[in-house]
């Protein structure tokens, strides 16, 4: 009788445990979709910055006028006239050492490292939805809490 109870035990835990990897790995392979989905929209053209909130304030005015392009090679370039401004960008899983460990989804990751504007950009942002003419982001500051907004809409 205890063999045969160790025996249903043994078995249930295997089928626990293979449906955990399973789930597992369609999460992964959900996140990398989204990821490479993300990645591939951005780098699909030219870009506009319509929507900024920083914390408290609208502050998309002070992008008006740039062309942002988000290069495969991880080159974030905005343009306005003869105004060249470089920066890097990413899109990484929540597990990635970029993630500041607030959300389970992919982080679209900017840098920018100058002028003041454009480094209140330079974030590791939450990404709220992709569609191929809009990419609306989030992010909770860790400082003093306040919440974020960034859309950029195609050209």
């Amino acid at each position: 009788m205890k063999t045969k109870i160790a025996s249903m035990f043994v078995i249930i835990m295997y089928i626990v445990t293979v449906a955990a990897c399973n789930k597992d790995d369609n999460n992964n392979s959900e996140q990398n979709t989204t990821l490479q989905q993300t990645e591939t929209t951005a780098q699909s053209g030219s870009w506009k910055v319509t929507y900024f909130f920083d914390t408290d304030q609208d502050e998309t005015n002070h992008f008006t006028g740039y062309t942002f392009t988000f290069n495969e090679n991880g080159s974030l370039v905005a343009v306005n006239g003869s105004t060249t401004i470089t920066g890097t960008w990413s899109v990484t899983d929540s597990n990635s050492s970029d993630d500041d460990g607030g959300s389970t989804s992919p982080d679209f990751n900017i840098f920018f490292a100058s002028p003041p504007d454009f480094e209140d950009l330079s974030d590791d942002w939450d990404i709220i939805s992709v569609s191929n003419s809009k990419i609306e982001l989030t992010d909770v500051s860790g400082g003093n809490g306040g919440t974020d907004f960034l859309t950029f809409e195609k050209i």
